[in-house]
């Protein structure tokens, strides 16, 4: 509720009976709590809530207010007091740019919504099948048993080459797949230095890591560029997302700028492949860790199928493959932290919101959280079957987000990552080789360090 909403009268009496957030302890000078969010982040933002349901913190010299309830996270995510901004989006602009549906707000994001949106409805899902089918199928041609899998880099491949062929129709080679790949490794990694130290000067000092990490932006933007001139030079006109964005018209029915143009195709290929990506990181992990779910995938594609090979249409019929898809996302989902700004005073859960304040809580810690979920830390794909998941409390587990900023994509997604999960499984089972690290790298997404795995056949 704002408090600017009710009558002058009540106001008063309203803003008096809210209360101060308590303040989280452990902040060191200069840094404020950004130390911890360096040092151990995800402990960090998982033990807030033993502090109450909303908490303060400092980052540097800012107070955020840190939410720990699934409630309170669905109730940001419904409201338009709060806006997409703060430390992670400011520190993703260099990246995403202000122009595109990622990071805008208002009437412009509800314009490129309105643009975008054809592209990822249900109906339109099926006909990115064959181009799925093909993708996921030469992932486990290409795979060579007994050989060591460098999952990183096979992850982005198979993410990137689905968005690209699927969204922007182009024959999107390998070394472009490897440019990006390496090049989303280096950003990622010192966007979310930038968000929780927000040191602005030192970023501009002409050091070792800053200067990779702008040679890294620099060849991401490099690629969009050559894919839009590629795409104006052909004179082609498919009737994919990159033609409907170079048709597209502003509010005053002008041909959208340039650079809007850019930052959208940004939106596509970059945070889609990433969370994808990662996500992908996350099952083959699964699958050497739980190679009891990997027989159990099998048994439903091959009981599904007859013996051929899956295919797109036997998605929506894999229920088990797409509860642990779904269960995976639960315990390493890829976006874990997300930031909003209060654009007024308002009030939540009973305490004073001042506008224009940070808010930040942590997907991870919400969908990890022991009092939604019993067994909160075991991989438990059963959990999510009619009769169970009716005890996860609403807004517990929001892969996608909620609300008007919820991912277009997300039908996409979940078909893409549940076929290559089926093919996969039903071709492989996977062990994890020497110098293998499935340990969790914190960035602006979550993903093992180095996960190595050798494919075995069935």
């Amino acid at each position: 509720m704002t408090v600017e909403s009710v009558n002058p009268e009540a106001q008063e009496s309203l803003a008096s009976k809210l209360r101060e957030p308590p303040f989280a302890g452990g902040g060191v000078p200069v840094l404020g709590h950004g130390w911890k969010l360096v040092r151990d982040p995800l402990a960090f933002m998982a033990q807030l809530r033993d502090h109450g349901d909303v908490v303060r913190l400092k980052l540097g010299p800012k107070t955020v207010y840190a939410v720990t309830t699934p409630a309170l996270t669905g109730a940001i995510a419904l409201s338009n007091d709060y806006i997409i901004a703060g430390p992670l989006w400011e520190s993703l602009e260099g990246l995403l740019g202000k122009e595109g549906v990622a990071t805008a707000n208002g009437p412009l994001h509800r314009r490129q919504r309105r643009t975008i949106q054809p592209a990822f409805r249900l109906d339109a899902i099926p006909a990115y099948g064959p181009i799925m089918e093909e993708e996921a199928h030469a992932l486990t041609e290409r795979w060579k048993p007994g050989e060591t899998i460098d999952c990183t880099s096979e992850s982005f491949r198979v993410a990137v080459r689905i968005a690209a062929r699927c969204l922007l129709r182009g024959d999107f080679m390998d070394e472009r797949a490897e440019r990006l790949c390496v090049a989303l490794a280096t950003v990622f990694r010192g966007m979310y230095r930038r968000m929780v130290i927000p040191a602005g000067p030192l970023y501009r000092l002409p050091l070792p890591p800053n200067r990779q990490f702008n040679r890294a932006l620099a060849d991401l933007h490099l690629l969009v560029d050559e894919i839009v001139a590629e795409r104006r030079a052909s004179g082609q006109k498919p009737d994919d997302l990159l033609t409907a964005l170079l048709e597209a018209r502003d509010d005053n029915g002008d041909p959208i700028g340039e650079q809007e143009i850019h930052d959208q195709v940004v939106a596509i290929l970059t945070p889609g492949s990433e969370t994808v990506a990662s996500t992908i990181m996350w099952l083959l992990q699964v699958l050497a860790e739980h190679p009891e779910h990997g027989d159990k995938v099998r048994a439903e594609v091959e009981s599904v199928t007859g013996g051929r090979p899956v295919a797109f249409e036997d998605v929506r019929k894999l229920r088990h493959t797409n509860n642990v898809v779904v269960e995976a996302m639960r315990l390493r989902p890829a976006v874990w932290i997300l930031t909003r700004r209060a654009v007024r005073d308002t009030e939540l859960g009973g305490y004073r919101i001042p506008a224009g304040a940070d808010i930040v809580y942590s997907p991870y810690a919400i969908q990890r959280d022991p009092r939604s979920y019993a067994d909160n830390l075991e991989f438990d794909p059963d959990r999510w079957l009619p009769d169970r998941v009716k005890d996860v409390p609403k807004h517990a587990m929001s892969p996608f987000s909620t609300g008007n900023r919820k991912c277009p994509s997300d039908h996409f997604s979940m078909a893409q990552l549940t076929l290559i999960t089926a093919a996969l499984s039903t071709r492989y089972r996977f062990e994890q080789v020497a110098g293998s690290n499935d340990g969790t790298r914190v960035g602006i997404t979550l993903r093992p360090h180095r996960l190595l795995l050798k494919p075995v056949p069935r």
